[in-house]
């Protein structure tokens, strides 16, 4: 199983089969690293997703999608490591946190498409996902990445299960990236996707956001209609797939977003006041 065969799967995941729900997953994913107080601590200390959370999820969501669309080695994708790496090298981040997010982008996509998905992945495409977001991790020189999906999981659910506890920063940082998250729709429907997106944190997710618990009910009507939305999306595209062949694959970086509109440069992602000297030549 080599990284070229992991990165042509995983282009085909985010790019043609579960465009929206990889992109849902790893929304969940980045909610819940808010919930790992030196995480949100930091956040909180940046000012970032406080101050500028739409552009700061844009530039996540870019650079991600650029890696799933070229290729870790390729000149994009290098670029895309390159990039990450300088903004990070800025803080101080422990490894701890780093192998935590890292995981988690890898435990979200399986247990949503689990889930809520048109159909679960395949052993084969959990291999190639892990295998995938490892070779990231190696390229930002993160250390102890586990050697195997299993032992992955296994330190995702520990860290959910030890090292999740509510904060006020880790409060602070989620309500601004909800309401980023709420701002493209109508106002009277906010409250209710608001609870919505509570019902998605299972265990005591919810409660160390500062979130109350979504009724038992509210999340039995969410999961109706994520799974009601799946069947309708697997349907269409194995329509599809007979009528015209398979789809062109669609990225998040190739789609207009609120900070950048129709393009973006990989001079403009980052924190604002590093700007300046992210952008000098190393």
């Amino acid at each position: 199983m080599t990284l070229a065969a992991s990165e042509a799967c995983c282009h085909r995941l985010a790019g043609v089969l579960f465009p929206w729900d990889v992109t849902r997953a790893l929304e969940l994913a980045l909610l819940k690293t808010f919930c790992v107080p030196a995480i949100s601590g930091l956040l909180a200390h940046t000012g970032e997703f406080e101050q500028r959370p739409r552009k700061r999820y844009d530039d996540t969501g870019l650079m991600v999608a650029e890696l799933l669309r070229h290729g870790l080695d390729s000149g994009a994708g290098a670029a895309v490591i390159a990039r990450m790496n300088r903004i990070h090298g800025h803080y101080a981040i422990d490894n701890e946190d780093f192998l935590y997010v890292l995981s988690s982008f890898v435990a979200e996509p399986i247990r949503w498409l689990e889930r809520y998905g048109w159909r679960p992945l395949t052993a084969e495409e959990r291999e190639h996902l892990f295998r995938f977001w490892r070779a990231v991790g190696e390229r930002m020189g993160i250390t102890a990445i586990p050697a195997s999906l299993a032992e992955l999981l296994a330190l995702n659910a520990r860290v959910e299960r030890e090292v999740f506890r509510y904060a006020e920063t880790n409060h602070r940082i989620a309500e601004a990236t909800l309401a980023m998250l709420l701002d493209d729709w109508p106002a009277p429907l906010r409250p209710l996707l608001r609870r919505s997106l509570h019902s998605l944190l299972a265990g005591d997710g919810a409660g160390c956001l500062g979130w109350p618990a979504a009724p038992g009910l509210l999340q039995g009507l969410v999961l109706v209609a994520l799974r009601t939305r799946s069947r309708f999306a697997g349907s269409w595209l194995q329509l599809r797939r007979a009528l015209v062949g398979e789809p062109t694959p669609c990225f998040y970086s190739q789609r207009p977003t609120p900070s950048y509109g129709h393009s973006f440069r990989l001079d403009q992602l980052g924190p604002p006041p590093l700007l300046a000297h992210l952008n000098r030549p190393e």
